[in-house]
């Protein structure tokens, strides 16, 4: 028998974001394509910076993405292959608004390529990028208490860190950083030279730095696994995900312009394997 074609958005999160595809395939069946719906939404305003020529443009395509959420939520959805479906998805789970608004509002920074001031900039960007996206995941999987949403809250923002480290090489490439200035300033690396993908040996201090921050929040949240209830597991798996990465940075030295970092292994979908059959995120 054919293998039945993906939707229009779970096609998209394969192909770009094929991470959360991965921990999206152990959640329940009819709340499979709700996830692949949200995480598609989520590339999309996330992809914003990369789409636009100039800030002002990228203001616009968020104001579309506001006035489509709120078109969603009265019941009246644009007509879009991502929009649409996020729509019946907020019907049938009562997602929570505000957690759209602050997605979308924590995009905007992205329209600004100064790098964050210091840490605490750092860890408040990525947590309305990040945590959001987690907590709407537990809401559509059913869980909405208060430790599944902190949960979420932790484990998003550590993911979104751990993101932001990956994603090093490929900002610099645009003459951008989202490494605190504080921390760079510290350990004697300057923008420049990271621009030019020949930066100080410092960085490897900085990247340490931040990937103790996403390490101590995934063990935060990790604290509260006996309250969160199993449903969410899906949603938290990029938990497993951020260890992975971050244990594979680890042991290239901190190193984030690694060659050794691109290569793909069999580890990532294994550990999530492993994490979702004995249920522990």
């Amino acid at each position: 028998m054919a293998t039945p074609a993906l939707s229009a958005c779970a096609e998209a999160v394969r192909k770009h974001d094929n991470d959360r595809f991965l921990t999206a395939l152990f959640a329940p069946a009819d709340r499979r394509e709700d996830l692949f719906a949200l995480y598609a939404f989520n590339h999309e305003v996330a992809k914003t910076r990369e789409v636009v020529t100039e800030p002002m443009l990228g203001q616009i395509r968020l104001q579309w993405w506001r006035e489509s959420i709120e078109g969603a939520f009265q019941g009246a959805p644009r007509r879009h292959e991502v929009v649409e479906p996020l729509a019946a998805a907020i019907a049938r789970h009562d997602l929570e608004r505000r957690q759209f608004d602050l997605l979308i509002d924590g995009r905007e920074a992205d329209m600004d390529d100064e790098a964050p001031a210091d840490m605490e900039c750092l860890v408040n960007y990525a947590q309305v990028t990040g945590a959001p996206v987690v907590g709407l995941a537990c809401q559509v999987l059913g869980a909405r208490d208060p430790a599944a949403m902190e949960a979420a809250r932790l484990v998003g923002t550590a993911w979104a860190l751990t993101g932001i480290l990956r994603a090093t090489p490929f900002l610099a490439r645009g003459r951008r950083s989202r490494l605190p200035m504080t921390l760079m300033i510290d350990h004697g690396v300057t923008e420049p030279a990271l621009f030019e993908l020949k930066p100080e040996p410092g960085l490897a201090k900085v990247a340490a730095e931040v990937a103790e921050s996403a390490r101590a929040l995934l063990v935060r949240a990790r604290a509260l696994r006996r309250e969160v209830p199993k449903a969410a597991l899906p949603a938290l798996l990029p938990a497993i995900l951020a260890d992975h990465y971050l244990g594979r940075l680890a042991r290239a030295g901190h190193d984030v312009m690694s060659s050794t970092l691109l290569r793909p292994t069999l580890g990532r979908p294994l550990s999530v394997g492993w994490a979702a059959t004995v249920g522990r995120w």
